[in-house]
């Protein structure tokens, strides 16, 4: 992986991150001020919202990310600043028409998500109302995501990274506003202040946007696709460019959705499948809560390294792969997978482990909700691999293949999900993911390996050694947890649970972090940036 892809990923990341740790810190306010009902209403109106925003940016982002790439590399930058202009006028017409489109919808979309024979006509309603107040945000998000994609074309991963951070702060401060306003103050109904929460996805927009201005204005002068050409402009017509990026970003729709599509599953069908076992309305949304929202959210935490270098290996492998540079697109793939793996195997079992503090920290201790969150950890590096299988799928122009990936899992869980679900609980919903990624996965390797020329021997011996490492690390962090819980009940409340997660996150962390510098795999995956261990090593000696 070259340095400027390495730094690119590491800048998105970060970003990513601050942004996930702004959103898992709101939740805790959040879910303290309107419960796990409210949290439910909340999701059933996000599920469809992301769905409508895939089909309103169609791929076009990420896409425009790839355009540019080739076509700045070729020296034809005239071509993709028409491309951009032009796309620019595409997602202001299709975010309008998303808008419409959901907006009238909202009534069948609430309908489909409480299916039951003894649902309360007063929860459809509630369901429909979020989804019409959600809607607003299609008008603004496309074109900011259009933007970001366009500097990531060009290697500059800072306007996305920290517009995402100001995207979430202005949201944050909406939503958290406005419920305690309507909510707390006012004492006004909890599906009008769940409105209002959604509403706050429009307003980070907005913020998201003034940054990615500010960073126009500075940089645009700078641009390689400002530049004067240093080869002929195409003169190919504005439509077959189009249709060239629509070969690109259908793709991206239908990868884009694959979290969101997974969870259009399990709200048309888990609510229903919760009744049919006995479960009341009020214990069933609450499931849906824990699953879909609270435990979904933790793990994304740790899907957002895959996104990070989902959104950087797509344009610096088409750059690889246009020139014929084999070895360095096996050294970028070798190396994103063993990352992947070596960061996020370790944060998946540590969330097994604490489960109970985790929960207890951010949404308050339920035993039922710790369980769900164990059997859901392990879907985070499922997750990740998945998101960065179809990246390089795309990256190598095999675009159909990656959507085949998605179609063959997504068969699977609609398949499975329903029985699974009726048979083993909301744990059934878990397995049912899990399933329908790990197909996809499989199927993905294979393909990799076929097209990429890639072979997967180092990374499979890598994987065994890190396993090996996280097994040492979950013992030691499951012994801490046990000596520490004689002091610290983490039960008691969050400063207790924040206390406990500390002291064993912390030595988890130093554990594996050891163990990984003295069998060398530091040094193996990052290279020289962990050497100064080995020279105040030596200096001792």
């Amino acid at each position: 992986m070259s340095d400027k892809m390495l730094k690119g990923t590491f800048i998105l990341t970060l970003g990513t991150y601050i942004s996930r740790l702004l959103g898992m810190i709101y939740i805790i306010p959040f879910t303290a001020l309107v419960g796990t009902l409210g949290t439910a209403l909340y999701q059933m109106g996000y599920t469809p919202y992301v769905i409508f925003l895939s089909i309103a940016t169609a791929g076009f982002p990420m896409a425009v990310s790839k355009f540019v790439a080739k076509y700045n590399a070729m020296g034809d930058y005239q071509t993709s600043l028409r491309m951009f202009r032009n796309g620019m006028i595409v997602m202001l017409l299709t975010g309008l028409a998303s808008f419409a489109a959901m907006y009238l919808l909202a009534p069948e979309l609430a309908a489909w998500s409480l299916s039951s024979e003894d649902t309360p006509s007063s929860s459809i309603a509630e369901v429909e109302y979020v989804i019409k107040m959600l809607s607003v945000a299609l008008i603004v998000v496309p074109i900011m995501a259009l933007l970001r994609g366009f500097f990531q074309g060009h290697q500059m991963m800072a306007p996305t990274s920290v517009s995402q951070v100001v995207e979430q702060l202005f949201r944050i401060v909406f939503l958290l506003a406005s419920v305690y306003l309507v909510y707390i103050e006012f004492e006004g109904p909890l599906v009008e202040a769940i409105g209002y929460a959604t509403l706050a996805a429009a307003v980070g927009a907005v913020g998201g946007l003034l940054v990615l201005y500010v960073y126009w204005q500075k940089y645009k002068n700078r641009l390689e696709a400002m530049q004067e050409n240093t080869v002929p402009p195409s003169d190919v017509k504005m439509r077959k460019l189009f249709k060239e990026l629509l070969t690109y970003s259908l793709p991206f729709i239908f990868i884009g959705l694959a979290i969101p599509l997974y969870q259009l599953i399990d709200q048309g069908t888990m609510y229903g499948a919760l009744r049919e076992i006995g479960k009341t309305d009020e214990e069933a949304k609450a499931l849906f809560s824990h699953v879909q929202f609270e435990g979904r959210s933790l793990i994304m935490i740790l899907v957002s390294l895959a996104t990070a270098f989902g959104l950087t290996l797509v344009p610096s492998i088409t750059r690889a792969f246009s020139t014929g540079g084999m070895r360095q697109v096996h050294r970028q793939i070798n190396q994103a997978f063993q990352i992947i793996m070596f960061l996020v195997m370790p944060a998946a079992a540590g969330m097994m482990v604490l489960a109970g503090p985790i929960y207890e920290f951010f949404f308050g201790y339920s035993s039922e909700a710790a369980l769900l969150l164990q059997w859901q950890a392990p879907s985070a590096l499922l997750f990740c691999y998945f998101t960065v299988n179809a990246a390089i799928l795309q990256g190598v122009n095999k675009q159909k293949l990656a959507v085949i990936s998605l179609a063959i899992g997504l068969i699977i869980k609609a398949a499975v999900n329903y029985p699974l679900i009726v048979w083993l609980g909301a744990q059934g919903s878990i397995i049912a993911t899990a399933l329908g990624f790990i197909v996809s996965i499989i199927y993905g390797f294979a393909m990799i390996k076929r097209h990429a020329h890639f072979h997967f021997r180092q990374f499979f011996k890598r994987t065994i050694l890190i396993l090996m490492l996280t097994v040492v690390m979950s013992v030691f962090v499951s012994g801490i947890q046990s000596i520490a819980e004689i002091f610290i009940h983490f039960k008691e409340g969050k400063v207790s649970s924040a206390l406990m997660l500390v002291l064993t996150v912390g030595g988890g962390a130093a554990v594996y972090l050891y163990t990984a510098h003295k069998t060398h795999l530091l040094e193996k995956l990052l290279g020289s940036r962990f050497s100064f261990l080995n020279r105040r090593k030596k200096g001792k000696a």
